[in-house]
């Protein structure tokens, strides 16, 4: 009968042939993290401000309806009432959406800012790396040509 071939072996002898650096991997690792931590804070910043801004809003928003719902002594009393609730909540409207437009504004220059940071960080570091492949291929083609 023939002996089962073990494969784990054939395995952790192929993958000792070829040498890898871990280190390469690491500081891909550490990049990525470093990466998604300033991402992640300006995401958390945006969504703090956009909820203060909400609740500034409705804080404000019910303050007038307070206004509207107390009891008049004329008929047109409430007539100026709503029409002075309609007007300060398009008043609110404009000046909460702008409020919201500079948090996306803010948003999205830090977002480009950390992409291009993390595009020339990807290019130096791809860089750094075939520089080093390339002096080894270079280093072990000349003791292979020496050893001939």
């Amino acid at each position: 009968m023939a002996a089962t071939q073990d494969y784990t072996k054939v395995m952790q002898d192929m993958m000792s042939s070829f040498p890898m650096d871990n280190s390469a991997m690491q500081n891909a690792f550490r990049t990525q993290a470093a990466f998604a931590e300033k991402f992640t804070r300006v995401a958390v910043e945006a969504a703090e401000k956009s909820t203060e801004i909400s609740a500034k809003w409705t804080k404000d928003t019910l303050a007038k309806v307070a206004d509207v719902a107390r009891a008049k002594t004329e008929p047109t009393d409430y007539t100026k009432a709503a029409t002075d609730f309609a007007s300060a909540a398009a008043e609110m409207a404009a000046e909460h959406m702008a409020a919201f437009a500079e948090i996306a504004k803010k948003v999205q220059m830090e977002t480009v800012e950390l992409m291009l940071a993390a595009g020339k960080d990807a290019s130096e570091e791809a860089t750094a790396a075939v520089k080093k492949v390339t002096s080894d291929v270079t280093t072990a083609a000349k003791k292979a040509a020496a050893v001939k």
